[in-house]
């Protein structure tokens, strides 16, 4: 059974391979090229080749791509984003990236006692337990798995309200 799946998954790649080998040409019937129909519109901006996010796809490996700017996108969720600062405000924020929806914490005192430090990767912009991963330390090592779920239902339930409030359910 291994070794069949093992040779599926080679096919699957060779087939990859010898389709993305098809890509270019001129896009005229017969060249080979599915993505490019007979058109392939561009146009030219001050000497630079210029595709328009409607243009059609070239080769395979245009599927991947994407269209958005990562430098000006933020595909994080901002209740979670604004809800993790809010509930971890007694640890000082280290370092804060929203492109890539990290931030890390330094150790800080909570309320209850204890030293701890934590960092929250908020990775979709669905407000959703699955967009929310937090690491939670100690001086001694990794936290309980236990806290980490309590500071987890604590930021989505602020992210919750932070939504509730701000009037766009």
């Amino acid at each position: 059974m291994n070794s069949l799946r093992k040779t599926t998954l080679g096919l699957a790649v060779i087939a990859t391979l010898v389709l993305s080998a098809c890509g270019g040409g001129g896009g005229s019937i017969g060249s080979g090229n599915i993505f490019k129909g007979s058109g392939g519109k561009q146009t030219q901006r001050s000497g630079l080749r210029h595709t328009p996010q409607t243009a059609e796809r070239e080769t395979i490996w245009d599927l991947f791509n994407t269209s958005d700017d990562p430098n000006t996108t933020v595909a994080v969720n901002r209740y979670i984003w604004n809800a993790s600062l809010d509930v971890l405000n007694f640890m000082p924020v280290k370092a804060a990236d929203p492109f890539t929806g990290i931030i890390v914490f330094d150790y800080g005192r909570p309320p209850g006692g204890g030293t701890f430090k934590a960092t929250v990767y908020v990775r979709d912009p669905a407000l959703d337990a699955r967009s929310l991963s937090v690491a939670l330390y100690t001086r001694s090592g990794p936290a309980s798995a236990e806290a980490v779920r309590k500071i987890e239902d604590a930021i989505l339930t602020r992210a919750r309200q932070l939504r509730v409030a701000d009037g766009k359910l």
